[in-house]
């Protein structure tokens, strides 16, 4: 079959490599439909992210399943379905709690097209056929009223995006928000476009990208060019609910800088280095409450698809062209925040 292979810096080729076969009574294989550009895929395909290739590229996803096996009972050939990118089994300890980007039965990290599960090459999106090794515990269905494109990005940037905002706005309905958007594109997008859904009353979308800030303000955000975060440390006004998807040190601390005592930050990202500074005496002396980790893809996808089905989320607001997989690998380097790809 043929797979989409990161090979090095700016370097991806289309491969012939064996089809998958089902692993086990509990496994499926699927065709992927459409995928979408994650935030890292781009810093992936630049040589940014130091995982070294050559592995199977792509994990946002949505397909249509093409074999089971004989012990999978929510689907069946011909389904259309969402493919979570992390791999998980659903019955560990971690994942009944729903931390599914920690499943203690498979490698650590494993997920699809990242290169990051030293055990196991789980393929990626960008292919002919994948294997899902548990697919009860990560298939959802995917509804008739959600395009392939549309259902791409829900599980991972959609999902990133609106679980930083979600919980916040949960417990102080209708609060201001702070975003503080950069590498991150597409998630600080979705992070604003989540924060307006749920009923925020002032979402505050701060870049020194004039054409994300133009997006946010044309959705509806009031937009703040940060020219220089180095002599900007802070907002004017303190925010309860912040979100840093800037993945650079000036951008955290602008956005704990502009967190309010016993706020709630969150960190999208660890930044494209090995480490980053925090300002730990200023967060101890304000009580700030700063979450950074990777999203929960299988849990968080069942309250995006639901707002997804509802009209209050969509999932192609900021997606800029969907083009066909011929197009991949020229359009991979592409700065514009979000692409999708259609078989």
């Amino acid at each position: 079959m043929q797979q989409l292979t990161y090979l090095g810096p700016q370097k991806l080729e289309w491969q012939d490599v064996p089809k998958p076969k089902l692993c086990s009574d509990e496994a499926a294989l699927v065709r992927p439909i459409a995928v979408a550009r994650c935030d890292l895929d781009l810093y992936v395909a630049m040589g940014a992210y130091k995982t070294p290739g050559p592995f199977a590229f792509g994990h946002e996803m949505t397909a249509v399943v093409e074999e089971v096996g004989d012990r999978v009972k929510g689907f069946v050939p011909g389904d259309r379905v969402i493919v979570p990118f992390q791999i998980h089994c659903g019955t560990c300890d971690n994942c009944r709690r729903g931390w599914t980007n920690a499943c203690t039965t498979v490698s650590p990290y494993a997920a699809y097209g990242l290169g990051t599960h030293p055990t196991s090459d789980y393929g990626g999106a960008f292919s002919d056929t994948v294997l899902v090794p548990y697919a009860d515990a990560m298939l959802v269905t995917l509804p008739d009223s959600i395009s392939p494109a549309a259902g791409a990005g829900l599980s991972d940037n959609v999902a990133d995006g609106y679980r930083t905002v979600a919980n916040g706005l949960r417990e102080f309905p209708g609060e201001p928000v702070l975003i503080v958007g950069g590498l991150a594109q597409s998630v600080g997008l979705y992070a604003m476009h989540a924060a307006l859904a749920l009923g925020s009353r002032r979402v505050v979308y701060a870049d020194s990208d004039e054409g994300r800030l133009s997006i946010a303000k044309r959705a509806g955000a009031e937009t703040l060019k940060l020219s220089d975060m180095n002599t900007q440390t802070r907002h004017e006004d303190e925010f309860l609910i912040v979100v840093d998807a800037s993945a650079t040190r000036e951008g955290l601390m602008y956005a704990m800088g502009s967190t309010a005592p016993c706020g709630f930050c969150t960190g999208v990202s660890g930044g494209l280095s090995g480490s980053m500074e925090l300002p730990l005496a200023r967060v101890y002396m304000k009580g700030i409450n700063y979450q950074v980790g990777r999203v929960h893809s299988r849990t968080v996808l069942h309250d995006t698809l639901h707002h997804a089905c509802q009209g209050t989320i969509d999932p192609l607001a900021f997606v800029d062209e969907v083009l066909s997989f011929d197009d991949c690998i020229d359009a991979m380097l592409d700065p514009r925040p979000k692409l999708v790809f259609c078989r």
